[in-house]
């Protein structure tokens, strides 16, 4: 049995952070946190798996990055 979810119909949507000429882009996909974990993937592989997160995971990662808690380098 595979856990695997079809991300195929998700409409994704750029990090308004992703810089770096677009070397640094990180795409995640709203619509689909209401399947319980928040689908994130690199823009540049976008047939490649995304990962997930489950959604506090992801908010607290979000927030460290706002209060320049994390490296952005």
């Amino acid at each position: 049995m595979s856990n695997l979810v079809d991300l195929s119909p998700a409409e994704w949507v750029k990090s308004s952070h992703s810089g770096n000429g677009g070397a640094n882009c990180l795409e995640w996909a709203p619509a689909r946190v209401r399947s319980g974990n928040v689908p994130v993937r690199d823009s540049k592989h976008p047939g490649h798996p995304a990962l997930t997160f489950p959604p506090q995971s992801w908010i607290s990662f979000v927030t460290g990055l706002k209060n320049g808690e994390l490296p952005t380098t």
